[in-house]
């Protein structure tokens, strides 16, 4: 199930950690981790230290950054800021504690480091100096807050905080403090991994410099969220360059009209006259991430045309803030822009997009209306932030997990600035991971990744992996993933083939919109087509061979296990649909069925949502023969965990071998250290039961 939106740092890492009952909190470090070998593990894993949310200071020269590390003993996470100057100095640690610190950004001034823990029992703003010492709490807001950004003049401090939503039968409950039943007359009653008992609100206060006062909700009375529930993070609101004017994102759309809309907007709320406007009244489809320009002059976002199509393309548009002028920026480029941010002199914006398997910087110019691609090669630019007459940018590769670098701007030359996992990394072998082109069953040109084994020895036969991506549309680059990672499938001794088959961004919009309302039919061709091509390695044993994927990718192998002709002979599926109609009714976003589907499958004129539910993974269980593990968590509500229970029923109930691994604490993710490493070991024992015999 796929989402466009950025994680913000607070999300990603609250959702990742687990108290520890009755436990004084401990301060988690980087691991000493004893290699057994040289090949990836579930435990190394684990242990790499995952670099996030660079902020470059006012003056250009130095980087704040978090790094989170986990505790498989604890079995939770912890993150601290790091400091690194721009110009090749050392890295310096700013914080040590046992509770994590993030959304930290640098005071306007350049003076201080504003920064967001939760050391006094909630989540509160802090602030330090930049050598991380004199930490003080400028905050008591009640409840806690999870976003903030400085007014651009210092005088103000935008937050994000929770508020609860309103009792609709209070009478009802009168008396009955015990009762834990839950009464809804709506839809949008729960949201991805979490009932909706809150919205999130924009508050904006004064500050002195040293406590914030006058709290002010810009949104009250309003059943709506800002930042967009429930990935959305700071980066979807923005002070103007003046501070008179604070631009947020959100839906104002509640209950069955929410679940069928995916239309959000950009509102500018003004501090002096305390009006809000609709500033994108009219596009329909997501409107988010505001970002103004440093003279005042504009302010650009991300855009998806189409209502209810959460998987449009992403556009890049610029407003004159002078004029009301609109400039569609990215109309003559047929790829996605994201993580947007403007020159010093805003007179050009650079922007990350994938092409290919590949994350890439580029940079469009206001005065020319050019787009113009700075870097090259393999590897996923995820963020990219201006540092003086340099880009920091955030970049990973299916071999190396987030570090910082400095990019020129012009030749698009890198040089990393920091080495958080060298250390971890100079000990491990990493598999080969090599580009393929194939022609699909209609003829078309199909991008494959293939990762060897890190010994690889091309005189023998490995068994085989179909990675089927999940989405079903987004990109399929070059993540370097926790869960679902090359590396440690290729250092078991797989060999992976991994297909940008049809829904895959980054080949244009149309190839990515060939899978709505057809899961079932060029998507999986191409499944086959590119395993049965990479099959006829002499390295590759056809008689080897397993399917796994998770979301979309689960779909994708419950399909499979009734349509491989015998291919196959093991599978996996993690948080898989695998009744199409039951899982219209079940999820909570409604335009993505509505969209992928068709529409419902009580529409008996609608031949696109009859030719999808046709074509349900559950309608062809009596083709299974082939083992399958089936995982599921209880907290996903975009897939249901009933999805899992149904798929491995029906397995046990055909006398196909199956096990069913269940999580009562996870949701769409692994997120748990203990849980990840219990997923990594199940993953392979079963793999290597059925295909290394």
């Amino acid at each position: 199930m796929k989402r466009y939106f950025l994680v913000s740092v607070i999300a990603l890492f609250l959702a990742g950690c687990q108290s520890v009952a009755q436990q004084e909190p401990v301060i988690i470090e980087k691991p000493n981790l004893k290699l057994d070998g040289n090949l990836m593990t579930p435990e190394v894993l684990w242990a790499f230290g995952r670099v996030s949310d660079p902020q470059v200071s006012p003056d250009g020269e130095t980087v704040l950054y978090g790094v989170s590390y986990y505790s498989i003993e604890q079995n939770k996470g912890n993150r601290e800021l790091y400091s690194v100057g721009v110009n090749a100095e050392s890295v310096k640690q700013l914080t040590k504690s046992a509770k994590s610190e993030f959304n930290a950004i640098w005071r306007p001034d350049g003076s201080k480091i504003g920064f967001l823990t939760s050391e006094s029992g909630s989540v509160q703003l802090w602030e330090m100096n930049l050598d991380g010492s004199d930490r003080k709490q400028i905050s008591q807001i009640e409840g806690g807050i999870t976003g903030f950004k400085y007014a651009p003049d210092q005088t103000k401090i935008l937050y994000t905080k929770e508020v609860p939503l309103e009792e609709k039968f209070k009478d009802l409950y009168e008396g009955l403090p015990l009762a834990t039943g839950r009464l809804m007359n709506d839809l949008m009653y729960r949201h991805w991994d979490h009932w909706v008992d809150s919205y999130s609100h924009v508050f904006v206060a004064d500050y002195d410099g040293k406590q914030i006062t006058n709290n002010k909700d810009i949104m009250e009375g309003e059943p709506y969220n800002s930042p967009l529930s429930p990935f959305g993070g700071i980066e979807q609101i923005d002070w103007s360059a003046d501070s008179k004017i604070i631009a947020y994102t959100s839906k104002k759309l509640i209950g069955k009209a929410a679940t069928l809309s995916t239309n959000s907007d950009i509102y500018f709320y003004n501090l002096e006259t305390g009006e809000t406007t609709n500033i994108t009244k009219g596009m329909m489809g997501f409107d988010v991430a505001p970002v103004f320009s440093p003279d005042g002059n504009y302010m650009a976002w991300e855009s998806m045309e189409r209502e209810g199509y959460e998987s449009d393309q992403n556009r890049l548009f610029i407003m004159n803030l002078n004029s009301g002028e609109l400039t569609y920026a990215t109309r003559n480029f047929d790829q996605n822009a994201g993580s947007i941010t403007w020159s010093a002199n805003s007179k050009s914006i650079y922007f990350t997009s994938d092409w290919h398997g590949a994350y890439q910087i580029y940079r469009y110019n206001l005065n020319t209306d050019e787009i113009i691609q700075i870097t090259e090669g393999m590897h996923d630019y995820r963020g990219v932030t201006v540092a003086g007459n340099h880009l920091v940018a955030t970049k990973q590769t299916m071999a190396m997990p987030t570090e910082l670098f400095l990019v020129d701007p012009i030749s698009g030359d890198a040089q990393q600035m920091t080495f958080t996992n060298k250390e971890l990394l100079d000990k491990l072998i990493m598999g080969k991971t090599e580009e393929r082109w194939i022609k699909t069953h209609d003829g078309e040109d199909m991008q494959v990744f293939v990762i060897y084994p890190p010994d690889f020895d091309p005189n023998k036969k490995y068994p085989g992996i179909l990675y089927c991506k999940g989405g079903p549309q987004g990109p399929l680059s070059q993540s370097f993933h926790y869960r679902w990672n090359y590396q440690i499938m290729a250092a078991n001794g797989y060999i992976i083939v991994a297909p940008a088959r049809r829904g895959v961004s980054g080949f244009g919009q149309a190839w990515q919109e060939q899978i709505s309302g057809d899961y079932h039919g060029k998507s999986m061709q191409d499944y086959l087509t590119a395993i049965d091509e990479l099959s006829k390695e002499p390295f590759i044993d056809e008689n080897r061979l397993g399917a796994i994927g998770a979301s979309a990718g689960g779909y994708a192998v419950y399909y499979l296990a009734g349509n491989h002709n015998g291919r196959f002979k093991a599978f996996i599926a993690h948080d898989g649909i695998f009744n199409e109609e039951a899982q219209y009714l079940e999820t909570e976003e409604m335009w993505f069925e509505n969209w992928d589907k068709g529409g419902p499958f009580w529409e008996k004129e609608n031949k696109v949502a009859q030719e999808s539910y046709a074509h349900s993974p559950h309608k062809f269980v009596q083709n299974w023969d082939t083992p399958i593990l089936v995982i599921h968590g209880e907290l996903d509500y975009r897939v249901v965990v009933t999805q899992g229970m149904t798929a491995f029923n029906a397995a046990i109930l055909r006398d196909v071998p199956a096990e069913y691994l269940y999580f009562p604490d996870e949701n769409h993710w692994v997120l748990k250290p203990q849980n990840g490493i219990l997923w990594q070991r199940t993953f392979f024992n079963w793999l290597d039961r059925w295909l290394k015999k």
